[in-house]
């Protein structure tokens, strides 16, 4: 599950997700839900993967893992995540204990670190990356070509600064330290 507000790459972010899961030969399905304002408001996402058929709606009363951009509303998501699940939030907007001492919690400054690249809305992206490096998820090569297909015309400058991005979460993070497959797998 993603959450966050609006303008800060949520839907983006799991849309990448969930196609870097199908290049992958995962099974996927994503359901975005945001509020009347563009900016400011309310934005979830669910992303289900799994490496077999998929046959249900993906509106979860539960989840195994949630990436959280801003705490305003992270309370909603917080009651779906399961006990034992991982949390990895952007610890420069959420600076307050997330109150799932039952989770594993990772906290990475994605706003920082994509400020450092000079790129400040790229920041989904960096916590996005450090989300799939820690889990084992998806590759980091995967989710730049999803990336790449996803992004809109006019919105194409943005680009190159997703990438350094995406590659910035995966390099700091800690490779498979919440590992979501029981095998391992391949995260380039």
């Amino acid at each position: 599950m993603f959450t966050g507000i609006g303008g800060q790459g949520i839907q983006l972010a799991s849309k990448t997700l969930a196609l870097a899961a199908m290049m992958e030969g995962r099974q996927t399905m994503l359901l975005g839900s945001y509020g009347g304002a563009m900016r400011g408001g309310q934005t979830d996402a669910s992303v289900v993967v799994a490496d077999k058929n998929l046959r249900s709606l993906p509106i979860l009363p539960s989840a195994w893992s949630a990436v959280v951009m801003h705490p305003d509303f992270w309370p909603n998501t917080s009651e779906k995540i399961r006990r034992g699940g991982v949390i990895m939030a952007n610890a420069d907007l959420v600076t307050e204990g997330l109150g799932r001492d039952d989770c594993q919690t990772f906290l990475f400054p994605a706003t920082a670190t994509a400020d450092g690249l000079g790129a400040l809305m790229s920041a989904s992206m960096v916590l996005l990356s450090a989300y799939a490096t820690v889990t084992g998820m998806v590759g980091t090569d995967s989710l730049i070509a999803s990336m790449k297909e996803l992004v809109p015309p006019y919105r194409i400058e943005h680009v190159a600064s997703n990438e350094a991005a995406l590659r910035a979460g995966s390099e700091i993070t800690e490779r498979l330290a919440a590992p979501i497959w029981e095998r391992e797998v391949a995260v380039s």
